[in-house]
């Protein structure tokens, strides 16, 4: 039964093998254009071209063949020096850069081994590279004379900054136009860089627009602004970067900013001009690139500016130049005329938080005063004096000062001088709020270590010794030391502090961190110690637990003034308003902190204040009775409706 059943299955296997051959056979004839058939059985594309589906044959009818561009990645055909790849349809061809020629005439190639560009005028072109070079050792001899710098005002740099840019652009443009067969003439050293083009005859499509690359920075500009419709002789356009001059006309010439910006100078300063006619109106904007020196700006405002020159002096602005696209690495800017630009940037301040600000005022208000009555209680009662008072006195002294000088001068931005002086100071009170702190810590766990040694007095005597030399000698000279390294970051535009430039912060930041870190763990050794005795030694059960007791309020302490800060190097990314808003809160309720865990929660000094309240209460009570009695006289009786204090007048 098998066999009859397996027969037709066979015969139609055999009959679809047929067809799809038949098929096969056929699809050469449906090639698609750009391709060719394989043995009458496949297609495949021509040379210059590849299929879409990136098979070498098919025989898919509806496959394309497309156009490889030989002249980009990852095919770069490569064409030697001196020439640039072309691309064509099916096809590619090299073709020798304006001042480059093949030694058989040919005008393209495409294959660089057998063919290499060779210099039509190399005696003049060398001639006029030593030209250049001449110009450019003149500029950097000028350029690092400090005594021609060192002038009285701002406005003999600026006037002689301008004198050298226009005699740099006038020699080099008489450079170029002295060889109009040398088409391109480049020079690069490391303080200026230098292109030169040519042109001879009229603007073709071809060389439409110009474009110049110097160090990172280029330029787009009209073939036809170049020649200024003058085509009896030849135009040059000259395009030059500076490395270092804006170190010399930087953003301080620039006067049309607001006072609270930090305005700085992030590109070189590039010029261009045209020759040999210079007055120059252009029909269309050029558009100029510039690389910047600080990548990735943190900025606002951007300005497109360009070298003025006025009665007075000359200055930057921003008069017919226009930002059109910015990104972390470039800016492009349009410019209506011919000049030297560069590229200006501003670290705007931040808008002020009503709501921060209110919080801010409030809340150190609030501390001041409980650091002011902490301090008193530290001072005045003496059931609790002891070494750890003293630490607690001087962290709250040191916070109470650093609060207030921080309500009354941290807006005080002007003079320069007040206000370093302010950051100055603030620096250094809250550098010693911390070390207090340290010290705090160190005492706490030499306490725990000597709990069962019967030499207690002696670590009270070394505290005494070292806290006052440490405690505000090493923030001292934590200050003195950057402000002789960095005095010119004390005071920023809108604050009396610490400057973000050059990670100045972390001359605060870094004891911070590193107090913040030994502190944790003097106080995790202090815990595993309590830990151990108090399982081992009864009798000193209650000494034992008081210790405990301090190390957790020390604890607590250490995470309200340490992580205050913490949270400060957190306001970035989208948490920055939330971690604002701790930042502020905590920070603003320190003192009361303090006042609360060491005063108010303190069993001694509550007893303190009742005592103290009993006696103020008496006081007025004896004086209040002395005022009545010396009105009525000694002779006198009271009289029946008379009620002295704390009499209650019945009625029968």
């Amino acid at each position: 039964m098998q066999g009859p059943l397996l027969l037709p299955g066979l015969c139609f296997l055999l009959s679809l093998y047929g067809a799809v051959t038949q098929k096969t056979k056929t699809s050469c004839a449906k090639c698609p254009p750009n391709a060719s058939c394989v043995n009458n059985t496949h297609c495949t594309c021509d040379h210059g071209y590849t299929s879409g589906s990136g098979q070498k044959l098919f025989t898919f009818p509806l496959e394309t063949c497309n156009d490889i561009n030989e002249c980009i990645p990852p095919y770069s055909v490569y064409c030697g020096f001196n020439a640039v790849c072309h691309n064509v349809e099916g096809s590619f061809y090299c073709q020798c850069v304006p001042g480059y020629r093949l030694h058989s005439g040919n005008e393209q190639f495409s294959n660089s081994n057998e063919n290499t560009c060779q210099d039509t005028t190399s005696s003049k072109t060398t001639q006029g590279r030593k030209e250049l070079q001449k110009i450019v050792d003149k500029f950097e001899s000028l350029l690092t004379n400090q005594t021609l710098w060192r002038t009285e005002g701002k406005q003999e740099i600026s006037s002689t900054a301008t004198i050298i840019l226009r005699d740099v652009e006038s020699k080099v443009l008489e450079t170029a136009l002295k060889a109009p067969e040398q088409k391109v003439l480049k020079i690069q050293n490391d303080s200026v860089a230098i292109e030169t083009q040519v042109i001879t005859d009229n603007c073709s499509e071809e060389r439409k627009t110009f474009n110049l690359n110097v160090q990172m920075n280029s330029m787009d500009i009209r073939c036809n602004d170049i020649i200024q419709g003058d085509t009896q002789g030849p135009s040059a356009i000259a395009f030059i970067s500076y490395s270092s001059f804006g170190n010399i006309i930087n953003a301080t010439f620039f006067e049309e900013m607001d006072k609270k910006d930090q305005v700085y100078l992030n590109s070189q300063v590039v010029s261009a001009a045209i020759g040999p006619k210079r007055n120059v109106s252009l029909s269309k904007s050029v558009t100029l690139t510039f690389q910047h020196v600080k990548m990735n700006p943190s900025t606002k405002k951007v300005f497109c500016v360009y070298w003025k020159s006025t009665g007075q002096g000359s200055q930057w602005s921003r008069d017919g130049c226009f930002l059109i696209h910015m990104n972390k690495s470039h800016t492009m800017c349009n410019c209506s005329h011919l000049s030297s630009f560069a590229v200006l940037m501003a670290l705007t301040s931040q808008e002020e938080d009503p709501v921060l600000t209110i919080i801010t005022y409030v809340g150190l208000s609030v501390s001041l005063l409980c650091l002011l009555l902490a301090a008193l209680t530290f001072l005045l009662c003496k059931a609790i004096q002891n070494t750890s008072t003293s630490l607690h006195l001087q962290l709250s002294l040191c916070l109470f000062l650093a609060h207030l000088l921080f309500l009354v001068g941290i807006d005080r931005t002007e003079p320069k001088v007040l206000c370093s002086i302010i950051a100055g100071a603030l620096h250094y009170l809250y550098l010693a709020a911390f070390t207090w702190m340290l010290l705090e810590g160190v005492h706490l766990f030499l306490t725990a270590r000597n709990l069962t040694v019967v030499n207690y007095s002696s670590i009270n005597r070394l505290m005494k010794w070292i806290m006052f030399p440490v405690g505000y000698g090493v923030p001292a000279v934590t200050v003195a030391i950057s402000a002789a390294s960095w005095p010119h970051l004390y005071g920023t535009a809108d604050r009396c502090w610490l400057h973000l430039d050059q990670g100045f912060m972390w001359s605060f930041l870094g004891p911070v961190c590193a107090i913040f870190s030994a502190n944790l763990v003097l106080f995790i050794l202090v815990f595993w110690i309590l830990k151990r005795k108090l399982s081992s030694l009864n009798s000193e059960v209650s000494t034992i637990q008081n210790t405990r007791m301090l190390a957790f309020k020390a604890t607590a302490q250490l995470f309200i003034l340490g992580c205050t800060w913490c949270l400060g190097l957190l306001q970035v990314g989208p948490a920055a308003q939330v971690m604002a808003y701790l930042f502020t809160i905590i920070n603003s309720l320190q003192g009361f902190f303090i006042f609360l865990v060491y005063c108010l929660l303190s069993q001694q000094v509550q007893k303190q204040y009742q005592k103290w309240f009993r006696e103020i209460v008496k006081s007025k009570s004896e004086s209040e009775t002395y005022t009545l009695s010396s009105k009525m006289g000694p002779d006198s009786k009271p009289s029946e409706g008379d009620v002295f204090p704390g009499q209650v007048k019945r009625k029968y």
